[in-house]
């Protein structure tokens, strides 16, 4: 029974390492693009993709057919939303934010990552948040649009040009 039991462990264990080798670089992009932090030095990012990858593991078994990144990915936007109103109403973490998305607010880059670089659908997103579809649609549409025009700036007018004759 014992053997039985250890051998079942270390088949769980490769398992999860192979798993790990696999989508870590990506979750851990993910979770750096949420906590807005340089790539370079990211450890709010790596606190919070442990905790997801700890959770996976604590649940591996139980997966049975469902795709363990997806689950991983799940906890660590729920983790993140989670602890981001902490975060980002202490004044000294929003100063340290120097990512790519630093501009945005927590329910900006989350709806951003998990839709844009994670290609969540957004039924799926609006589910996992608690939102109405058209919410996650109309914040989507706000974080791409301080992201292209910059903050406070409006997207530029389209103006109608007069025709001349010739």
């Amino acid at each position: 029974m014992r053997e039985r039991h250890a051998v079942q462990a270390a088949r769980r264990a490769r398992e999860f390492e192979a798993f790990v080798a696999g989508a870590a670089g990506r979750l851990l992009h993910a979770a750096t693009l949420l906590t807005a932090e340089s790539p370079d030095d990211n450890p709010r990012a790596r606190r919070l993709l442990t905790r997801a990858l700890a959770h996976t593991y604590a649940c591996w078994d139980r997966l049975r057919g469902d795709d363990p990144y997806d689950r991983t990915r799940q906890h660590l936007a729920t983790r993140f939303a989670r602890g981001a109103w902490h975060h980002h109403a202490v004044p000294g973490l929003r100063a340290r934010a120097c990512g790519p998305l630093a501009s945005l607010g927590p329910q900006e880059r989350l709806v951003l990552v998990l839709r844009l670089h994670e290609g969540v659908a957004e039924e799926q997103v609006a589910a996992l948040l608690g939102l109405s579809t058209e919410r996650v649609r109309a914040i989507c549409h706000r974080a791409k649009s301080a992201l292209l025009h910059g903050p406070g700036n409006q997207a530029p007018a389209v103006t109608a040009a007069k025709a001349v004759p010739s």
